[in-house]
């Protein structure tokens, strides 16, 4: 596929970005097009710059290296995600760049704070941590990163956010803990010290809570039904922490399945985080599950489209205006 033509310099100007970290972004989550390799990329390149001029506000890519189950094989291509994100930070201009979200577990806390400045760099100022604990175990097991338990990995991202938050600020932490050490760390370039935290999950009493302490963005993963009981959730904890929650923005993860098929809607589920059916079917079925319960944004994902050209772009006709876009 041949990604559309740019006039984009090596170099990309800072961004003229509103004060929100994201209302609306565009996931992709595989990377099975069809074709060779070498159409791999463009075919990424081609989204995300379609996503761009559509008005979506961010593009995501997953921080695994082998294919989920649920979405594929597990040896369906997966791109290594911040060396991908690097090549769209010179070929995009106002879209901000990160993952949804970067496996903790993956990574030394250091080198991430690292390796998301770069990109913030490359980006001119668009970049952002989107981080978690990591899950999947085989993945980890197979590769030979240490897993643990949940409570063991939960622990080691309340570490790595104590290291990697002072670093992206400009600070040089010195830490000592169970898991990670630094010792007034340096982390030089960056073109800012405001670089927004996004963290991504679904347990309340965990992960909301180090939301509330940490981070900018919260990405709400969880079925329709279950996200105003999510949105309480999150007050609670910004009440536990004495966080105004307005400054804890907040956004779901949602699959996107565009069909025309009359028996489309027998296909939403309330207990499900998937949409299903005409483009304005799913913007009705999102503003009065997702943006009617109190969630702030949106991000969409449509593993089931591969890379359909023009569809973002209709998507993004749709959605933008239950975001404010």
């Amino acid at each position: 596929m041949t990604p559309p033509a740019t006039d984009a310099a090596s170099t990309p100007t800072p961004s003229r970005r509103s004060s929100r970290v994201l209302r609306l972004g565009l996931q992709i989550p595989n990377f099975s097009y069809g074709g060779s390799v070498s159409e791999l990329y463009p075919a990424v390149l081609a989204q995300a710059q379609e996503a761009e001029a559509a008005g979506f506000d961010a593009v995501l890519l997953m921080d695994h290296f082998y294919q989920l189950p649920h979405l594929g094989a597990l040896d369906e291509p997966m791109l290594e995600a911040y060396t991908a994100l690097g090549g769209l930070a010179t070929t995009t201009r106002r879209v901000r760049l990160g993952t949804l979200v970067t496996g903790n577990s993956y990574r030394n806390p250091a080198l991430l704070a690292k390796s998301v400045s770069t990109l913030d760099v490359m980006s001119g100022g668009r970049g952002f941590l989107g981080i978690g604990t990591g899950w999947f175990e085989l993945e980890h097991r197979q590769l030979g990163f240490e897993f643990g338990t949940l409570a063991d990995r939960f622990d080691r991202l309340e570490e790595a956010l104590q290291i990697i938050s002072p670093m992206l600020r400009g600070d040089r932490p010195t830490f000592k803990g169970r898991w990670y050490s630094v010792e007034s760390a340096l982390n030089n370039p960056r073109i800012r010290d405001d670089m927004p935290i996004v963290i991504g999950g679904s347990g309340e009493r965990k992960t909301f809570a180090l939301a509330a302490r940490y981070a900018d963005h919260l990405n709400v993963i969880a079925p329709f039904d279950r996200l105003p009981g999510k949105v309480e959730a999150i007050m609670r904890r910004c009440a536990e922490y004495d966080r105004d929650p307005a400054t804890l923005e907040t956004s779901a993860l949602i699959q996107l399945v565009v069909t025309d098929a009359p028996s489309a809607a027998d296909a939403f589920a309330l207990d499900s985080r998937v949409a299903v059916g005409t483009l304005a079917a799913i913007a009705e079925q999102i503003q009065r599950h997702v943006i009617d319960a109190g969630i702030g944004g949106l991000v969409v994902n449509l593993p089931s489209h591969g890379y359909t050209p023009g569809l973002i772009t209709a998507v993004g006709e749709v959605l933008a205006p239950l975001v404010g876009n």
